[in-house]
């Protein structure tokens, strides 16, 4: 009898993991717009819920604030990406064109004594300014090529945001009544988890999208050329963990320096890009004052092989499933999870 049970048992849990292969494959193709609309729904949660306290709808509350993001971010972004293509193109030319040698010999003249040695470093700035470049200018040609798959993966990202963002606590009671855990140790996992996604959410990646744009500001208000693309690359910047938005607006200044710019503009500029350092020391407090904080080095790490794994989307993923790992292994150990 015993044996019979022990089959059926092996037999379910073979069926099981067959159907969670199959519908893995299934799902493979739209697995990054599921996790985004995940995200977005976890982003805008704590507007959907004092929106759901104010028109005491559920379906209104999480219907508005998807017609809102179309409305504020998605479809000027749709309409910018032309002027992005067109200023990608137009750096990616001007960049075969300048010499990086010249102002670096004048900013480090000890460094540069050897005619071969700057050779070699200007054939390699070169090489990775028009690298960066076309991949960026290839990226935004395929936003537009690929226009039908991105129309129906941005259905599945909003039906998911929506529904995730409508039925959050039924999802978690369903999550809670499958996990092998004890109650208190589910709970535990719940809010370290909770704390952890917040933190890399806003901690990170609003953080630093917030201090991209107020560098990029500065491209805009003082004339700088290309500034849309420049703003997308200090945005990214800004997001990675230790690079900072002086990646990106450092090397404007010195640009706007040796092609003997306004100083005026040259200073605006400055101005902006020390001021969005400043806003890290601003808001991280706000955001994440009282919860987990996550190492720079798990962020950076996990960043960087999401994006290997999971291309863009691995950016938010990579320190997310790093954190998720460390709060299973102390929850495995039976400690509580550093705060």
């Amino acid at each position: 009898m015993e044996g019979g049970e022990q089959f059926k048992r092996t037999g379910v849990t073979l069926i099981l993991i067959a159907l969670i292969v199959i519908v893995y494959f299934l799902l493979k193709p739209l697995l990054t717009s599921i996790i985004l609309g995940i995200i977005l729904a976890f982003i805008f949660f704590p507007v959907y819920k004092r929106l759901t306290k104010l028109i005491k709808s559920k379906n209104v509350s999480a219907a508005l604030i998807c017609v809102l993001f179309v409305a504020v971010i998605v479809v000027p972004l749709w309409f910018l990406v032309p002027t992005l293509l067109n200023q990608s193109i137009n750096i990616f030319i001007g960049a075969q064109n300048i010499d990086f040698v010249t102002p670096l010999k004048k900013i480090f003249p000890s460094l540069f004594v050897s005619e071969q040695f700057s050779n070699e470093i200007g054939s390699i700035t070169s090489s990775f300014v028009n690298k960066m470049t076309s991949s960026i200018m290839g990226e935004i040609s395929d936003l537009i090529l690929n226009f039908p798959t991105i129309a129906l993966q941005l259905v599945v990202v909003f039906f998911v945001f929506f529904f995730v963002m409508r039925d959050s606590e039924k999802i978690i009671e369903y999550l809670q009544s499958i996990l092998p855990f004890p109650k208190e140790t589910e709970q535990k996992l719940f809010k370290s988890s909770k704390d952890i996604t917040f933190s890399v959410l806003y901690g990170v990646i609003i953080i630093g999208i917030i201090q991209g744009l107020v560098a990029s500001a500065g491209y805009f208000v003082f004339g700088v050329k290309n500034a849309l693309f420049l703003s997308i690359l200090t945005i990214i910047a800004g997001i990675l963990p230790i690079v900072g938005t002086a990646f990106v607006w450092i090397p404007v200044v010195i640009y706007l320096l040796i092609s003997n710019a306004n100083l005026l503009s040259i200073l605006g500029v400055c101005f902006f890009g020390l001021f969005s350092g400043l806003i890290d020391d601003i808001l991280r407090p706000v955001f994440i004052s009282k919860r987990a904080k996550v190492h720079s080095v798990i962020v950076l790490v996990g960043m960087i092989g999401g994006t290997f794994l999971l291309g863009i989307i691995g950016v938010i993923i990579g320190p997310l499933i790093l954190s998720y790992l460390i709060i299973i292994l102390e929850i495995y150990k039976n400690k509580k999870p550093a705060q």
